[in-house]
């Protein structure tokens, strides 16, 4: 991953962990998601411009589908906004930039 705000989570409980504090943009995605790998670099730049006031933690649904689920995912990408451990709000489906920065924004 292109640095340092962008992490990965690797079981349910990593993930918790992941969400806890501060404002988190979790990304649930997947290797074969054509979309998905569109709007990873755009993630990866929102993030690096965001400085630390943004973490972005990626899902891959393969890897954690027992995470996908508890979250209502059924498509990809998915991207849910949490705030200090809470669900804000998500959306579904790759966006441009700008688009992004609203959804955060909000």
């Amino acid at each position: 991953m292109a640095n340092e705000y962008v992490v990965q989570a690797t079981s349910a409980e990593d993930f918790r962990e992941k969400t806890k504090a501060g404002l988190v943009l979790v990304d649930f995605w997947a290797a074969w998601c054509g979309p998905c790998r569109m709007v990873a670099p755009i993630l990866e730049q929102l993030a690096a411009e965001k400085g630390g006031a943004l973490t972005v933690c990626k899902v891959d649904v393969d890897a954690l589908p027992e995470l996908a689920a508890q979250y209502g995912v059924m498509s990809i990408p998915a991207l849910l906004l949490f705030r200090d451990g809470q669900l804000v709000k998500q959306t579904v489906g790759a966006q441009p930039k700008a688009a992004l920065e609203k959804f955060i924004a909000e």
